[in-house]
């Protein structure tokens, strides 16, 4: 169903990372102010030590600027409690990385309920909702199978069903297209593009990875902390 009223999802004001090296302060980021709206299928570009996995980190509540506010889906991340913000971060936010993060003990199916189990939704739902899933991501069949029995482009499809089951307001995605080969990267990349206008659910990609950027409807340049002028198409 395509959102048709755009709204902020995330807004970051005056965001300021300082980290400690060897006793002298590092500014990860500085002051950023930022609105990402629904819907948007947007890339997070720059050099390595420019901020950009800083930034998704503290954008998702992983982790908690030394200045500046953070507003997700209008919640502010610093009024929460540590529970609260946990709860609220696995309701709102689908996370997909670079290393797929499955859990290899468990099948397919048993992975991507995994956050809709924690949620507390009935077995029933859960089993049609992967079901569902799986063969939007073109998976169908595999539930039953464990990750090492999958290609590295299958656990990825498995990571992003898991990521998206639970209809999350975000995805978050950190150099999802890291460890793939491009014809795989491409392929993902290219259904992630059709969820996204067919859902309008908000991606956010961290990347160094062009085909990313050239699929991007907005880029978002970190350099040094900074923000650059964005580029959107």
């Amino acid at each position: 169903m395509e959102q048709t009223q755009k709204t902020d999802v995330i807004v970051t004001e005056d965001v300021t990372k300082v980290y400690a090296a060897n006793g002298i302060p590092v500014n990860a980021l500085n002051g950023i102010d930022l609105t990402i709206e629904s819907g948007e299928f947007t890339a997070l570009v720059g050099p390595s030590g420019s901020g950009k996995t800083t930034f998704l980190n503290i954008i998702s509540g992983l982790d908690s600027p030394t200045e500046g506010k953070v507003w997700l889906a209008g919640k502010a991340l610093s009024e929460m409690s540590g529970n609260e913000l946990s709860d609220f971060r696995r309701d709102n936010i689908g996370f997909i990385f670079q290393a797929y993060n499955l859990i290899p003990v468990l099948t397919v199916e048993e992975n991507v309920e995994y956050i809709m189990l924690l949620a507390g939704v009935p077995k029933a739902e859960r089993h049609e909702r992967v079901l569902t899933m799986l063969e939007t991501v073109g998976l169908k069949g595999v539930a039953n199978r464990t990750p090492t029995q999958l290609s590295g482009g299958q656990q990825q499809r498995v990571a992003i069903a898991r990521a998206m089951v639970s209809e999350p307001t975000i995805i978050l995605a950190d150099e999802p297209t890291a460890n793939l080969d491009s014809k795989t990267g491409a392929d993902l990349l290219e259904m992630m593009r059709h969820l996204n206008s067919e859902t309008g659910m908000t991606f956010i990609f961290s990347t160094h990875d062009p085909m990313v950027m050239e699929r991007a409807r907005r880029l978002i340049t970190l350099r040094d902390g900074r923000i650059d002028p964005d580029e959107t198409r």
